[in-house]
């Protein structure tokens, strides 16, 4: 098998965001939903998504700036420290892939995509009525990374939005949600095929208090 080498410091900043986001597939889409000046409602996907806590329940979102400048979604949570991650399904792909254009700040893209929203229970921005998981979240911290002026985002889940049939034993049923991964440039995939194994066993998810250690 031949290989080719490819050398980080040879990379141009747009260069290595073209290979990694190649590489890093597929990818989870978090749809922030966020309150803007004078309450514009913004709409925005992002695929560097992931979870990082479950006590409390954790989401952590990369947000990266265009043209050195914060983008509307990041400046909303800096100033509100409010969002919400609406999980999209295959029905909702080309609406996620629309909602990724950039508009004025007061501009608000569920009002130009024709996508109804729904009142938040704990915080301000509203959720998607169309999407069938909605995570209310709360800012917990944002970390600086890089030299693109990249933030890590990380939101404290209040409340769970849950599309009725997709809850089992306190589980989702991936295959009934259908959700959308992102791979590179402008392209997108379901699920494909599910592939079940025999669940391997896992050491118990128990809480220590600090300084209760054995």
């Amino acid at each position: 098998m031949t290989m080719t080498l490819i050398r980080a410091t040879d990379l141009n900043p747009e260069q290595t965001y073209r290979l990694m986001t190649g590489v890093v597939v597929p990818r989870p889409i978090a749809w922030i939903t966020t309150r803007g000046d004078e309450g514009v409602v913004n709409l925005a996907p992002f695929s560097c998504f992931t979870f990082v806590s479950n006590k409390p329940p954790m989401v952590g979102i990369n947000i990266g700036r265009k043209a050195g400048a914060r983008k509307d979604t990041a400046r909303n949570i800096h100033a509100t420290r409010e969002f919400v991650v609406n999980i999209g399904d295959e029905t909702l792909i080309d609406a996620i892939h629309q909602s990724a254009v950039e508009y004025p700040p007061h501009v608000s893209e569920p009002d130009m995509l024709g996508l109804a929203v729904q009142a938040s229970d704990s915080v301000a921005p509203p959720r998607l009525q169309a999407a069938p998981i909605s995570l209310e979240c709360r800012l917990h911290s944002i970390i600086p990374f890089g030299e693109t002026g990249a933030e890590f985002v990380v939101g404290e889940v209040l409340v769970f939005h849950v599309r009725d049939g997709l809850l089992h034993d306190g589980k989702i049923d991936t295959a009934r949600l259908r959700p959308v991964a992102r791979l590179a440039g402008p392209n997108y995939a379901g699920l494909g095929p599910i592939v079940t194994k025999a669940a391997i066993g896992q050491t118990p998810k128990t809480v220590i208090a600090p300084g209760t250690e054995p």
